[in-house]
C-alpha cells in the first residue's frame, strides 16, 4: 500500500495511506503494531477486528490496538481509499488514557467532535493551518478516550504551578524560536511528561506550543523585515522558518500582504491604506 509520514517522532508518527484495492481483490489479515487512529478521508471499506464487522466511510475512524488482527475488505467501493494515520507509543498512549474500552472498540462512525478534528489534521499536513500534527494527533486521541470512556481527560483549573511551567516554557520558546524547535523538546524542558505539557501550555497561553511558536518566527521574521536589508530568504531562514514558500505562505495569512509590501511600508516607503489596497479583492 502506498504510503507518505508527513511526522515522525520519537512517541507519535504520522502516515498517509492510500489503498487501490477493489472488490476483486482477496483480503488477508493484519496486525496492528501500535495504538493508531487512522481517519478515513475518502473512499469507504469495510474492516474485520475482534470478532465484529465495520464498514467504514469518509469521516470514520479505524482504532487499533497493539497485537490485534483486523481484515479489511473492499466490496461495496472501487479503490481509491486514503486514511491519515496516527501512530501512538505505549508511553504516550498511557499519558493520554491508556483504556482497553477505547483503543479496543474497532472503529467508530463519522463523530462529530472526531470529525472536525480529522479535518483540522488534514489541513494541518497541507500546509494550510499552524497546530503541529503531533499536536492534533494527541487531542484527537484524547477526544477519542473521551468519548468512549465517558471520562473527562482535560482539567478545567491550571495551579499556579502549571501556570509558572507554561510561562517558563513560553519564554524558552521564544529564546529558541529561530531553531528546530518540537513538541518533545519542549515538554522536556519543562520537565513534564508530553501531553500533560500540550494542555498545561495550552490552557495557560491559550495557543498550544506549535501556534505559539509560529508567532514568535513570525514576530521575529516582521523586525528582520523592518530593521534590516537582508534578503526575505535570508530573514525566513534566520527567523527559524526551513522553507521559503511557506514563510511567504504564513507571513501573507497573517499580514494580509507579502513580506516585501511588508518592508516597504514598515521602512517608510509606502502607506498602510496603499498596500491595502494593492490587495487582491477578497471573494
Amino acid at each position: 500500500m502506498p504510503r507518505t509520514v508527513p511526522l515522525r517522532t520519537g512517541r507519535l508518527s504520522v502516515i498517509d495511506y492510500r489503498c487501490a484495492a477493489g472488490p476483486g481483490d482477496k483480503p488477508f489479515a493484519e496486525q496492528h503494531t501500535r495504538h493508531s487512529i487512522s481517519f478515513v478521508r475518502k473512499g469507504a471499506f469495510g474492516c474485520c477486528c475482534r470478532g465484529r464487522s465495520f464498514e467504514l466511510v469518509v469521516g470514520s475512524m479505524l482504532v487499533g490496538h497493539p497485537g490485534d488482527e483486523y481484515m479489511c475488505t473492499h466490496d461495496h467501493h472501487l479503490g481509491g481509499d486514503e486514511c491519515l494515520s496516527f501512530q501512538f507509543d505505549p508511553e504516550l498512549v498511557g499519558d493520554i488514557g491508556d483504556d482497553a474500552l477505547a483503543w479496543r472498540c474497532g472503529a467508530l462512525p463519522p463523530v462529530p467532535a472526531l470529525v472536525v478534528l480529522g479535518e483540522l489534521a488534514q489541513a494541518v499536513a497541507q500546509g494550510r493551518a499552524s497546530i503541529g500534527l503531533d499536536e492534533v494527533g494527541m487531542l484527537l486521541a484524547a477526544r477519542l478516550v473521551e468519548l468512549v470512556t465517558g471520562r473527562a481527560t482535560l482539567s478545567t483549573v491550571a495551579s499556579v504551578h502549571d501556570r509558572r511551567r507554561a510561562v517558563r516554557a513560553a519564554i524558552w520558546i521564544e529564546a529558541k524560536s529561530a531553531d528546530p524547535i518540537d513538541l518533545e523538546s519542549a515538554a522536556a524542558e519543562a520537565g513534564i511528561n508530553t501531553f500533560h505539557f500540550l494542555r498545561v501550555f495550552t490552557r495557560v497561553i491559550g495557543l498550544t506550543p506549535h501556534q505559539y511558536l509560529i508567532r514568535c518566527r513570525l514576530r521575529h521574521a516582521a523586525q528582520l523585515l523592518a530593521e534590516e536589508s537582508m534578503t526575505v530568504t535570508h530573514v525566513a531562514y534566520e527567523a527559524g522558518f526551513g522553507d521559503l514558500s511557506n514563510f511567504v505562505r504564513t507571513f501573507g495569512r497573517a499580514a494580509g500582504m507579502s513580506p516585501l509590501r511588508y518592508r516597504r511600508l514598515a521602512q517608510g516607503q509606502g502607506s498602510f491604506l496603499q498596500e491595502r489596497s494593492a490587495l487582491p479583492a477578497l471573494p
